[in-house]
């Protein structure tokens, strides 16, 4: 089993001990709702902080982020109630893209654990980015939608990533040719433009965008006064 495999395998674990643990208040956790705009929103409504966060899958920062700050936020925050935290794309290229269709594949129920996975295994599958070949870069960037996406998912490997999640290959392409969600995704892109969101991660606590704020170091302090 390959890296990626292992790390869903022990994080579903530790997911179904939590939820057949005693609970003595709500958990928030795995309470998502899903904006018109495609992103995923999640714990309590009702919450005091409402964080928003701008990512990308090929963003090795935005991978650095989730495995210092989003764990922690989840956990510590969302999970109580205490904070809700909303998950945006901000796609940079066609790869990015490709993975983002990837991770909004299901229900979305679905999405978190597609995301994590993707953005704590992104060293290793994103090692064909380093150096392509003319001959991918082609690949990768002509042909009609579908196929330029199926060729990045059999060249970086995330038709395999997709198995271990128990994703058929047929499930796969057909979230690879999902025009509406590459839609949707490419008008999360415009309105991070709008708001004057260029880079990732970026944040915004309740609406309001922290300027020069993208890692955990800086996030955190902003947050902590908050509570």
């Amino acid at each position: 089993m390959n890296r990626a495999g292992k790390f869903a395998l022990g994080l579903m674990a530790v997911l179904a001990v939590g939820a057949t643990a005693p609970q003595r208040a709500r958990n928030w956790g795995p309470v998502v709702a899903v904006t018109p705009s495609g992103s995923h929103v999640y714990g309590n409504p009702q919450a005091k902080v409402k964080l928003t966060e701008w990512m990308s899958y090929t963003c090795p920062h935005c991978a650095h982020f989730e495995s210092e700050g989003a764990a922690p936020i989840r956990l510590q925050l969302v999970m109580p109630g205490k904070l809700q935290f909303e998950i945006r794309h901000l796609v940079r290229d066609p790869i990015d893209m490709t993975v983002a269709l990837l991770a909004n594949c299901g229900t979305p129920d679905r999405f978190l654990m597609n995301h994590i996975v993707f953005l704590r295994t992104q060293s290793t599958w994103i090692q064909p980015l380093t150096n392509p070949s003319q001959a991918q870069r082609v690949r990768w960037e002509t042909g009609d939608y579908a196929t330029r996406s199926r060729n990045i998912a059999g060249d970086f490997h995330l038709y395999d990533i997709m198995e271990t999640r128990g994703y058929s290959r047929v499930q796969v392409d057909r979230c690879l040719a999902d025009k509406a969600m590459a839609d949707r995704l490419t008008a999360q892109i415009k309105d991070a433009a709008n708001r004057g969101v260029s880079g990732t991660p970026s944040f915004a606590i309740d609406g309001v965008i922290l300027a020069g704020t993208y890692n955990w170091d800086l996030l955190q302090p902003q947050l902590a006064v908050r509570f």
